[in-house]
């Protein structure tokens, strides 16, 4: 037993010792991420430009479609968030815009709102159960990882918000997206969502899908 204990403690120190090798591992672009985020780049080559970035202060291109726009702060925009477990976007709603039903797989996400009113929702997995907020400016709303949600500008005035994540990397899927906008065949999409063909087709003609 004592063997076996001291065989854990060597394991857990070597674990430590192996976290504090370095301070920070700015993503290398130029390589493929892996799954645990991009490679690092040579430290002579980092500078103190690598830990900023004023990407945000650019709203993102509004969709026409939606109403909504987004500018990220993921590793893939600033790489010094490459395995930090963090990262930031923001969310400009022209008025009626909305974000669809959508859910992070890797990452819970915090919410604040800057200007504006947005409702805020998320479905809960163990019970169906739905928790929606009204926010407004100043107000903060969380939504735990890998829950489907959503956001409605519930103003008369565009909104802007801010969303943190505990992931460098949340990932992200859309359900309409991953429904309509591929090649899903239409009665199996029919059947698995009791919708009828007809809505079926009409959504992936909206969204680009076949088949």
């Amino acid at each position: 037993m004592h063997i076996f204990s001291l065989f854990i403690f060597s394991l857990l120190l070597a674990a430590a010792s192996e976290a504090l090798v370095q301070d920070f591992c700015v993503a290398d672009l130029s390589l493929p991420a892996g799954p645990a985020g991009y490679p690092c780049k040579k430290p002579a080559s980092v500078t103190e430009n690598d830990f900023f970035y004023h990407g945000l202060a650019t709203p993102g291109s509004i969709n026409k479609r939606v109403g909504a726009g987004v500018a990220s702060a993921l590793d893939a925009q600033f790489p010094a968030l490459n395995g930090l477990g963090i990262s930031i976007l923001r969310l400009d709603l022209a008025v009626g815009g909305l974000v669809p039903l959508h859910s992070h797989p890797a990452a819970t996400e915090l919410v604040v709102v800057i200007e504006g009113t947005i409702t805020l929702g998320f479905i809960s997995s163990n019970d169906n159960k739905v928790y929606i907020k009204t926010l407004n400016k100043w107000d903060i709303f969380v939504v735990p990882q890998g829950l489907l949600h959503f956001a409605i500008n519930a103003g008369k005035t565009p909104a802007l918000a801010f969303a943190s994540f505990s992931s460098q990397n949340p990932g992200i899927q859309t359900t309409p997206v991953a429904l309509f906008k591929n090649n899903f065949p239409t009665e199996l999409v029919a059947k698995t969502t009791f919708l009828d063909v007809e809505q079926v087709k009409k959504l992936k003609a909206l969204l680009g899908g076949t088949n």
